[in-house]
């Protein structure tokens, strides 16, 4: 790069500041992950808006790692943002901001510059596509106690939830990796996601409209919107790449289970897509292709990282043929492309998915085969009874999970 085009770069984006990182460390921002030698000090030229950072920790000998730990960023345009690694705590901690400030007018100064790593711009726009719907509002409302994501730190009780055997293979995974070493389990929270229902129970209602509810979640997601989000159908999308992002490099099981439930929510729905909100499916199709593709990506070049880092997830556990993706899509896909009248980016979309999963995962979503006959409710759709709209009652209560 032109040294003149590189230092206004520099200056005009954020820098990401971290003291003290013991070297061999895995560090990660957006889908970019490195592993820290003797004089990293951070990342410059981060685009401004939003950011995932995640790192984990490794032992002495350098074959064990600590499980990942992750947080989402918005860093502003010359911003400099500054963590310090804790050595008792192993994780990087905030400093005051007298100490915050300090720093980044050495920074500004370029007192650091030789010791930050650049960040690839050329990887800017898979991350665009798969954060766009995020934003601040949402990170706030999403993020844990602390804004640490970690699967060590998550609640006990997700381990309660229904999950089909791949998954609860994902699961063990995640909690005992061979490139995780044991850690105290914290006293702290997971995020705080929006309830999501599996199964509607609802008071006054005959049993064939209870059936179509059940069949149809057009009315649980436009419950969902109005009641969780004041309207912004948006939002959810964000909490959608909020949760796919989490899982797959920040290793949370939570996010997966609330990724699969806003996905299932959406595919889920008969009504919505043709009729009442088609423009909000064609931004969540094009919101999972891009999902989808990121992951399906192989990169030789850093098989190494990629092994020892979140990007390892990304097999049978979540994409086996008998996945609850597979099942819905198929039928998702035969309700859209056999629609006598749909809308056209709607339908473009859909094919692009469409094609994606055939190419990539050789799915057949033509023919029926034994996973179509699958009893959700012994599976991933075990019932999970939610009231609406009962005197007293405000929102979704999850509480029985």
């Amino acid at each position: 790069m032109d040294p003149d085009a590189a230092l206004q770069l520099v200056k005009e984006g954020a820098t990401l500041l971290l003291l003290d990182v013991p070297q061999s460390t895995l560090i990660g921002i957006d889908t970019q992950m490195f592993s820290s030698g003797p004089n990293f000090k951070g990342i410059k030229m981060i685009p401004p808006g939003v950011h995932f950072v995640y790192y984990s920790s490794s032992n002495r000998e350098g074959n064990a790692f600590s499980p990942i730990i992750g947080f989402f960023i918005v860093a502003g345009h010359s911003e400099v943002i500054v963590r310090k690694w804790d050595q008792n705590e192993e994780k990087f901690v905030k400093l005051s901001e007298e100490d915050e400030e300090r720093y980044g007018q050495a920074v500004r100064r370029l007192e650091f510059d030789r010791q930050l790593g650049p960040y690839m711009l050329n990887q800017y726009g898979d991350w665009r596509h798969l954060s766009n719907y995020i934003t601040k509002a949402i990170i706030e409302r999403l993020e844990p106690i602390g804004g640490e994501i970690s699967v060590s730190s998550e609640p006990d009780s997700i381990s309660n939830i229904p999950k089909t055997t791949m998954e609860k293979a994902l699961a063990e995974q995640l909690k005992n990796s061979k490139f995780s070493r044991p850690v105290e389990k914290p006293e702290r929270k997971g995020c705080y996601f929006t309830p999501i229902p599996r199964l509607i129970k609802h008071k006054g209602l005959s049993g064939h409209d209870l059936t179509n509810m059940n069949l149809d979640k057009t009315q649980v997601l436009e419950t969902i919107i109005a009641k969780e989000y004041g309207g912004n159908e948006n939002s959810l999308l964000g909490e959608l790449q909020f949760s796919f992002i989490a899982f797959l490099m920040g290793q949370s099981l939570e996010a997966y289970l609330q990724w699969k439930l806003i996905a299932s929510l959406f595919l889920g729905c008969t009504e919505a897509p043709l009729h009442t909100r088609s423009q909000l499916f064609t931004k969540f199709v094009q919101v999972i292709y891009y999902q989808l593709k990121f992951g399906f990506q192989k990169d030789d070049k850093n098989a190494d990282v990629a092994e020892k880092g979140a990007m390892a997830l990304l097999d049978e556990s979540w994409l086996s043929d008998d996945s609850f993706l597979h099942i819905l899509c198929k039928d998702f896909f035969s309700l859209l492309l056999e629609a006598p009248v749909i809308d056209g980016d709607l339908l473009s979309w859909t094919r692009k998915l469409k094609d994606l999963l055939e190419d990539s995962l050789g799915w057949d979503f033509e023919s029926n085969n034994a996973a179509d006959e699958l009893n959700f409710e012994d599976d991933e759709y075990a019932p999970v009874v939610e009231m609406i709209d009962e005197p007293g009652h405000s929102g979704m209560d999850t509480s029985s999970i």
